[in-house]
């Protein structure tokens, strides 16, 4: 396969990643509905923050390395693990009360968000993992393999960006219906829930 085919080839695989329902997509919409467009984009531009540094460690071979030491796999996906459902237990605990039109109920700025993202992705090792095993699948014997592996991270983080984008789009477009108390009460709940179950996957899975 050519340069030009593993680069397409990739990027359809990413796009069916991407486009599956999971903790980034919940984070993302979670954030717009509840802080606003800015912060969401902060979680956003972390999560592909993360997606960038897990593919150049990939391309480096450092995260072969991760993925052939069970300690520093357990490390990291423990570390993950109770952040996730740090994270989840605070918003399931959370307080909302009614605010007046327009009133934001959750103070958060851009660079809380980005932290919020970039640790969401860099403590997953199983992102590391899905990049050791599919990354070099589509890196060609003859192209630099550093390059390459840049090349296809910048597909992935470039496609997060425009399915994040409509996500962000989707929120604000419905945002007088969403940010009434009962609604975003309830996507707190919704996201705790999901962010605490994967959590536990994290720390349960092998």
């Amino acid at each position: 396969m050519d340069i030009a085919g593993s680069i397409w080839s990739f990027a359809a695989v990413v796009a069916l990643l991407t486009l599956t329902p999971g903790l980034d997509t919940a984070l993302i919409l979670r954030t717009s509905v509840l802080a606003g467009r800015r912060p969401a984009w902060g979680v956003t531009l972390g999560i592909q923050l993360g997606t960038l540094c897990w593919g150049v460690l990939t391309a480096a071979g450092l995260s072969a390395l991760l993925a052939a030491s069970q300690v520093a796999y357990d490390v990291l996906r423990w570390a993950g693990a109770a952040y996730l459902v740090w994270m989840g237990l605070r918003m399931l605990l959370a307080r909302h009360e009614q605010q007046p039109d327009g009133q934001q109920q959750e103070e958060m700025r851009f660079g809380k968000g980005l932290r919020r993202g970039l640790l969401t992705n860099l403590l997953n090792p199983k992102v590391g993992a899905f990049y050791v095993a599919m990354l070099p699948q589509f890196i060609p014997a003859e192209a630099p393999h550093v390059l390459m592996g840049l090349t296809l991270a910048g597909v992935h983080v470039v496609e997060g960006l425009v399915w994040s984008a409509l996500l962000i789009g989707f929120a604000s477009w419905m945002g007088g219906i969403l940010r009434s108390a009962a609604v975003r009460r309830f996507l707190d709940r919704l996201t705790g829930v999901v962010i605490v179950g994967f959590g536990i996957r994290l720390a349960v899975s092998d």
